[in-house]
């Protein structure tokens, strides 16, 4: 009984963790009318192998990844990306920490933003 209890928590916790890592990322198209930019936070090695076309690439892990934030207008809508919708998410809360006031849209990973934003992936 105990073993079939174990499993039992640990396969819920694991749909548990599989529907919060879908929740990362946005399914529904972006009206990219009303977005100022698109927002690419990987690393360099990451965005060498492909971005979406027109994206700003600013490195969250990069140096002047603040300072790049800052330069933007925070009454602004904009799309964020990563890899997987993780470091987007984490860009957006430091972006609403910041004052952003806009719709701030995390379109998950590469494959994901471009099917929602409609941009062709570029190198």
């Amino acid at each position: 009984m105990s073993k079939f209890f174990k499993f039992v928590v640990a396969a819920t916790i694991g749909l548990f963790a599989m529907s919060s890592l879908s929740a990362c990322s946005t399914s529904a198209p972006v009206d990219m009318s009303s977005v100022a930019a698109v927002i690419d936070v990987r690393t360099p090695e990451e965005t060498a192998a492909g971005y979406l076309e027109g994206a700003l690439l600013l490195d969250i892990a990069g140096a002047d990844f603040a300072t790049q934030i800052e330069a933007l207008d925070k009454s602004a809508n904009y799309v964020v990306y990563c890899r997987s919708g993780n470091r987007a998410g984490q860009a957006i809360q430091y972006m609403q920490g910041a004052g952003f006031t806009g719709t701030l849209t995390n379109a998950g990973g590469l494959a994901d933003a471009a099917s929602a934003t409609g941009l062709k992936v570029v190198q």
